[in-house]
């Protein structure tokens, strides 16, 4: 029976994976061009639920003791992050060319698509503080019952990426010119720099 706890660890990790990011950014776009949705919402889901359930059974201690591993993630996510953001930016170049056509038809393997959303996923110290420290920490207030908290949470990000995939086609009417390929490319481009920067100024010790 669902109950307060967890409605809580929802609503928790909602407000934590809901502002756009490197994950939703490559989940819209793939499912603007209905590219493996449900595969990668379902892997980005997973992989959600296996760092919040380790995060809630070492009650955030886990990645807190070993600090240097974030700093070796954010380091090499840096460098993922501005070397995608410019490839989003090429596409831009591309897509902004005379006779340019929206890439809604064009296909993405489904191997690059797991590639980079597991490299969205694992390369990003925020994944780590979010889902092992942060809702780990706070499902400690719910002993004996923080598995409930765990539940929720992790029920949130599958609801989310699922959501999010699917509900994208939506907006396909509004990127069948590849004027629109141009402004979502160059919007990404920013967001991913944006994040390897606030990422490379993130203090963690060791």
């Amino acid at each position: 029976m669902l109950n307060a706890i967890f409605f809580s660890g929802f609503l928790t990790s909602l407000a934590l994976i809901v502002p756009i990011g490197a994950q939703n950014a490559f989940v819209l776009k793939l499912g603007l061009m209905r590219q493996h949705v449900l595969v990668i919402a379902l892997l980005c889901g997973f992989m959600d639920a296996v760092l919040i359930l380790l995060g809630v059974t070492f009650a955030g201690a886990t990645f807190g003791q070993y600090a240097w591993t974030l700093l070796a993630v954010k380091y090499v996510g840096v460098a993922f992050l501005l070397a995608y953001g410019f490839r989003a930016f090429l596409a831009a170049y591309k897509h902004a060319q005379p006779m340019a056509v929206a890439p809604l038809n064009q296909t993405i393997t489904l191997k690059s698509a797991l590639v980079t959303c597991l490299g969205f996923t694992l390369l990003n110290p925020h994944v780590y503080l979010d889902t092992v420290l942060l809702i780990g920490g706070i499902s400690v207030q719910y002993k004996p019952n923080q598995y409930d908290y765990a539940m929720g949470a992790l029920t949130a990000s599958f609801t989310w990426f699922l959501a999010l995939g699917f509900g994208a086609r939506l907006l396909r009417p509004l990127f069948v010119k590849a004027q629109s390929w141009v402004v979502l490319e160059i919007a990404i481009g920013l967001l991913m720099w944006s994040i390897a920067y606030h990422i490379w100024f993130l203090p963690i010790a060791v």
